[in-house]
């Protein structure tokens, strides 16, 4: 048994590629965890979408034994985190099964809104927080500058600093040797009640769910009775053991251990992230901070072939497997036909989760506008909770409507904190704070709708700071405005799929928008097509689709003009019927017009 005296449960915190699988890749290879032929890139992500994004989606975990230079073995669980926003609260799981964190810098980029946001999570987990500067070997890296900015943020001392080259290995074998130091052992007792934290699972088809555990006092073996405190389902243990790069079946996982449970588990929501793990018959307490998961963007999934639709709703049943963030319930749509509506954590999993359905099963999807969850106070006192615009209630029972808020942290370099001042204020958003972290970068605070950020506020940031920004955010709770659905009509019918929730003094530049854009990308028929943008009854912006015209005087060489007239009356009487009985095609790309709207803005 390896004593919790050997034990160092750690994980890196970085932003989007500032090296942390890379520098993850170095531990592996100087401890000889894995074999040379084993070795490859990022060798802890394992989906080829995190490969192509430089991007961790989902957490991953592994064991390093490492022989330090005395000859004495320690025993190194790295428990690698997701970086984004949408994945705090798995981030923040993750940090809980720590005792040490490697808060990793890039030289050149410097500190970014993510390594902020990660390095707080890290302080409320009472992590020891090692500051790493990766990329030093650059041409761009600014050594100096960033370490300076680096102390400023942690407080540490300039000399507790570590400088390394995660790429070429440089100063990594160094900070291996320090990490069993500086990182504390890990505390819990073999001998008292398991009490055990779930991190992470994943789902096996052959085995059930791989439940990821750190055992923080107890320990568990193959044959044990569990019992997860949040749901109360009891399971008997078919095996456990620690990481590789698979599972290596261990006799038990003691005390401080970072590992793996089988346990037949069907469900992954039978074994969420966050939930504490005992042994049925022993009383232990919940570990605090769970939460279920609460999907915050909501959108629309169609398939474009109407076939496909069995198929999508297999593909999410499998997807949920491994994801339990992810709510889905079937929706119809007039113009689209059969979906589901879908729950995401944010606009980055509903852009991962899309592209996994296309690449992993084929199927060729269109998503409706993403849409945020609104409290609707109504006159009778009554509150309701909306996620889908057609679901708002009529105008005259609704009292106020609330709309949730985040705090978004932006840094940019000085000479573009205007235009993205200029950027957030149009996005309704109110200004916090401004803090210089070196001379030349500034970290913005502002509050700003969610509403208004998950369409297009990404790219127009970048597009304001030529790619020089990043942003992070926080949720901050719900405040009251004055929000409108804006509904589509073609020919006079509602296009449920194409409402939308917008502010009251917003809704006249979205309708006018949006009916100018559809004007170009709905076909001409041999009528009149009406587009119109409207808030409840009142009509506030129109665009004609100008219907094709049939030459039928083109056979009239000549005669009395009445002969002319009654060919043009026919016609008119025609196309009068046609419009009664003719439907319009509207083509997926109406759809997405909706979400470059606001291209117009800028």
């Amino acid at each position: 048994m390896t004593t919790t005296k050997r034990i160092r449960n750690f994980c890196i915190i970085a932003h989007i590629d500032h090296g942390k699988s890379t520098l993850a890749d170095r531990f592996l290879e100087l401890a000889g965890t894995l074999q040379h032929g084993e070795m490859r890139e990022q060798v802890l992500d394992s989906m080829d979408l995190e490969r192509e994004r430089g991007i961790t989606i989902k957490a991953h975990a592994i064991r390093i034994e490492y022989k330090d230079r005395k000859g004495e073995i320690w025993e190194f669980n790295l428990i690698d985190t997701p970086g984004h926003v949408d994945f705090s609260y798995e981030v923040s799981r993750s940090l809980k099964a720590c005792e040490g964190a490697l808060l990793v810098v890039d030289a050149a980029q410097g500190i970014e809104a993510q390594t902020i946001a990660n390095f707080y999570l890290a302080l409320e987990a009472n992590l020891t927080i090692i500051p790493v500067l990766n990329k030093i070997d650059l041409p761009s890296a600014r050594v100096e500058d960033v370490k300076a900015a680096v102390c400023d943020l942690t407080g540490e001392p300039e000399e507790n600093v570590f400088e390394i080259s995660a790429k070429s290995g440089l100063g990594v074998a160094d900070l291996l040797e320090r990490m069993t130091d500086l990182i504390p052992a890990p505390t819990g007792e073999d001998d008292k009640p398991l009490q055990a934290l779930v991190f992470d699972s994943a789902f096996d088809r052959f085995r059930g769910v791989n439940i990821y555990l750190r055992v923080m006092q107890g320990s568990v073996k193959a044959g044990d009775k569990i019992r997860f405190l949040s749901t109360g389902q009891e399971y008997t243990v078919d095996e456990v053991g620690a990481f590789r790069l698979g599972r290596v079946p261990k006799p038990f996982l003691e005390a401080g251990s970072v590992g793996y449970m089988l346990a037949g588990v069907k469900q992954v929501q039978d074994a969420q992230v966050g939930d504490t793990v005992t042994l049925v018959g022993q009383e232990v307490d919940a570990l605090p901070g769970f939460q279920e998961p609460k999907p915050m963007v909501f959108s629309g999934l169609y398939p474009i072939d109407p076939a496909d639709y069995d198929g999508l709703r297999d593909a999410l049943d499998r997807l949920r497997l491994n994801d339990a963030a992810i709510t889905w319930e079937p929706e119809t749509s007039e113009a689209l036909g059969f979906g589901f509506r879908c729950g995401f954590l944010g606009m980055l999993h509903l852009e991962v989760v899309q592209e996994r359905l296309e690449r992993e099963y084929g199927l060729n999807l269109i998503s409706t506008v993403p849409s945020v969850v609104f409290r609707i106070n109504l006159l009778n006192g009554e509150q309701i909770i909306i996620d889908n615009p057609h679901a708002l209630p009529d105008q005259s029972t609704i009292d106020t409507i609330e709309e949730p808020i985040v705090t978004a942290s932006i840094i940019v370099p000085a000479q573009y904190v205007g235009s993205v001042t200029k950027l957030v204020m149009d996005k309704r958003g109110t200004h916090k704070s401004m803090e210089y972290l070196e001379r030349t970068r500034v970290l913005l605070q502002f509050e700003i709708p969610l509403a208004e950020i998950v369409l297009d506020f990404y790219d127009r940031l970048q597009s304001a700071t030529r790619g020089y920004a990043s942003y992070d955010y926080d949720h901050a709770g719900y405040r009251v405005s004055k929000m409108v659905r804006l509904d589509l009509l073609v020919n006079g019918e509602p296009v449920d799929a194409l409402s939308v929730i917008v502010h009251n003094d917003k809704a006249f530049q979205w309708g006018r928008q949006l009916t100018k854009r559809l004007k170009k990308l709905i076909p001409r028929q041999m009528y009149k097509v009406a587009i119109q943008a409207a808030l409840g009854s009142k009509v506030i912006a129109r665009e004609t689709v100008s219907a094709f015209r049939k030459d039928v005087i083109a056979k009239c060489y000549g005669g009395d003009i009445t002969r002319k007239r009654k060919l043009l009356e026919k016609q008119k009487e025609g196309k009068k019927r046609m419009k009664q009985v003719g439907s319009v095609q509207i083509p997926q790309e109406a759809f997405l017009a909706v979400l470059k709207v606001q291209d117009d803005e800028a």
